[in-house]
């Protein structure tokens, strides 16, 4: 009788293994939690890195080479197949890394009594901004910043089949 009642239904008619549903041919990744650790290495060498790129982008900027924030970014970017950081944390990082080394340098250069701020002043006057050495300042350490974000992005996509949504 319960065959009767099967008569018509989805999956009724099995010829051998035809109506089986398919068996899975891979085991499923386990889903870890988003606040679950996924980089490699001591996070105290990081950090130290941190510094160690700031001081750099500082050091160069002092230097004359308004490029290195980009070549920090792509470095990072490079690193990160290793890492496995997540964009929430190298966005800003390179951000925090590239920002701070061009406003520690161009402080440095105001503290001097150099004429850094003059400079900012006649700038913003050209520009036709409000005459203020901070808006010029913050968008010089603006730019290093989008210098730093771009070789991040371009580190990341040169590595082939790294996955860059996570």
């Amino acid at each position: 009788m319960s065959d009767l009642r099967r008569l018509g239904k989805r999956g009724s008619y099995r010829l051998g293994r035809l109506g089986a549903p398919p068996a899975a041919s891979y085991a499923p990744s386990p889903n870890y939690p988003s606040f679950a650790p996924g980089h490699r290495g001591p996070g105290v060498l990081w950090l130290l890195g941190a510094v160690a790129a700031t001081g750099a982008v500082a050091v160069t900027a002092l230097a004359g080479w308004w490029f290195l924030p980009f070549l920090v970014g792509l470095a990072v970017g490079l690193a990160d197949r290793w890492a496995r950081w997540r964009w929430r944390v190298t966005l800003p990082s390179v951000a925090v890394i590239t920002g701070a080394g061009w406003a520690g340098a161009l402080g440095w250069l105001v503290v001097r009594g150099l004429p850094e701020r003059a400079v900012a002043h006649e700038i913003a006057a050209l520009a036709g901004l409000p005459v203020h050495a901070s808006l010029v300042i913050a968008v010089t350490v603006l730019v290093a910043m989008i210098e730093g974000l771009a070789g991040l992005w371009l580190g990341r996509a040169l590595l082939p089949g790294h996955v860059s949504v996570r």
